[in-house]
């Protein structure tokens, strides 16, 4: 078990692109697993469904890059988004209160601008892409063009160092106004 546990958190670490814990703790000292030392409250990091998330994310955009056909290329970039914006609900998701709106089914891109305001525009521009996802993924060629799929792809790549920064900070982190020089919204076309 203990191997298991060291390898998700040596993922969390790649995946977060956080620094490993030191052999020694850094305090010269031999580090000590968790079990030998008296239970401590730890600061809450980020949830694992939320860095797993992300993990596939990162993959599916990798994969993108590698295809060669614009509509596949297209449909797996919008799905890595898809992903990372899943992260996020995880990470901030809240269950709805209202018994009327727990009814109604609502779109990922409906409801991360709820729990994370930084991103709400980019929800709007995946949202617009979702109708060409869902032709793309069809197989109806005029989908999506070659130049579609790159701009996608590259602004995928954005989407998701945002995510992986908001997920970085935890779950503790409350949305943060937009401060100069903070990556928003490309402007292509």
């Amino acid at each position: 078990m203990r191997e298991t546990e060291d390898g998700r958190n040596t993922r969390r670490a790649q995946v977060l692109q956080l620094p490993l814990p030191s052999p020694t703790g850094g305090s010269g000292m031999p580090y000590r697993p968790a079990e030998d030392i008296h239970p401590v409250l730890r600061r809450a990091g980020a949830p694992p469904a939320a860095v797993d998330l992300l993990a596939q994310a990162q993959r599916g955009l990798a994969d993108a890059r590698e295809l060669s056909g614009p509509l596949e290329r297209y449909a797996t970039a919008h799905l890595a988004a898809l992903r990372a914006s899943a992260a996020v609900l995880a990470l901030r998701g809240r269950p709805e209160e209202s018994p009327r709106k727990r009814k109604r089914i609502r779109t990922a891109w409906e409801v991360l601008p709820e729990v994370a305001p930084e991103l709400a525009e980019w929800a709007g521009y995946y949202a617009a892409g979702a109708p060409k996802r869902a032709a793309a993924e069809a197989g109806i060629a005029s989908a999506a063009s070659a130049r579609d799929a790159d701009d996608l792809i590259r602004n995928t790549a954005l989407f998701l160092r945002m995510v992986q920064r908001l997920i970085a900070r935890g779950a503790g982190a409350v949305p943060a106004a937009r401060s100069e020089g903070e990556e928003g919204m490309p402007r292509t076309g």
